[in-house]
């Protein structure tokens, strides 16, 4: 008898644990806004949450990207492609033409770096938001090759920008000494070096790791990461100087995001005409 009113005790204590566990995590859940999950048996939802499976919820809630990670997409291409072009037709292509013609166009070239930190915060935000949409369908490798090569490309085009600042405002009170001694050839190719060669290399490397991410979820239409692909071979095999290059990395990061917001803005519409056929 007092065996089994021993294994009895033991029994309710746990069912009391188990209720006090749920309550615990229907708490968190409803302070958090997380998705209901069903998983052992435990069935723990959010007030006023439909029956929706736990695949279904972590595909609506983990890969629904939202318009923030879209627009920052499109504002860093927007201002990347801006501050490039500015300084395509403001600079001359080949390293050995006269430094004045830098120095005549010195405040175009000013205004188009003054833009890189904002298309940098952009282009941040834009990786944040993504790997957070991501949640648990996100894989350690590619995020890690994902993030890392985000951050050396950005770390390059800062280093670019600042060279080339640095560069405009020597050309500005002593244009003799810089182009006399060699330093303006030498800035020249250092800036040329770190966003064409090892700044376009990590792009490539982003597009690669972002275009496997993007096919396994289904975020964007499949094409979109095949294309992907292929400029990602392209920036990672190009060598030598080709001018568009480095516009083939924002035109792409403007692609998927215009293709994001765009899904984004008609899922709302799709769901509505769905649901008033079910009302009638």
């Amino acid at each position: 008898m007092l065996n089994d009113a021993t294994t009895t005790d033991v029994a309710l204590r746990r069912v009391t644990n188990v209720a006090r566990y749920k309550a615990s995590v229907k708490v968190l859940i409803n302070e958090k806004g997380l998705p209901r999950i069903e998983s052992s048996g435990l069935d723990v939802a959010r007030e006023g949450g439909g029956s929706m499976s736990q695949e279904g919820v972590i595909t609506h809630k983990g890969l629904k990207t939202p318009r923030a990670a879209a627009i920052a997409g499109i504002l860093f291409s927007v201002l990347l492609i801006t501050s490039q072009l500015l300084i395509w037709s403001s600079l001359p292509a080949i390293s050995s033409h006269s430094a004045s013609e830098v120095v005549g166009h010195s405040n175009t070239v000013s205004l188009a770096l003054n833009m890189l930190p904002f298309a940098g915060v952009a282009f941040l935000w834009f990786i944040a938001v993504v790997r957070d949409r991501l949640g648990v369908l996100e894989d350690r490798f590619f995020a890690t090759v994902f993030l890392g090569s985000g951050l050396l490309y950005l770390a390059m085009t800062f280093t670019s920008g600042a060279m080339a600042g640095g560069l405009i405002r020597i050309l500005q009170t002593t244009p003799d000494l810089v182009t006399q001694t060699g330093t303006y050839a030498v800035a020249r190719a250092q800036i040329h070096g770190a966003m064409n060669t090892y700044g376009i290399k990590m792009a490539g490397v982003f597009m690669f790791s972002t275009s496997t991410i993007l096919m396994r979820t289904g975020i964007v239409r499949r094409w979109i990461p095949f294309l992907g692909f292929a400029l990602a071979i392209t920036l990672l095999l190009s060598i030598g100087t080709i001018q568009w290059i480095p516009f083939v990395f924002p035109a792409w990061v403007f692609l998927i995001s215009a293709d994001i917001l765009i899904q984004n803005l008609a899922g709302p519409i799709k769901a509505t005409a769905e649901q008033e056929p079910s009302r009638q």
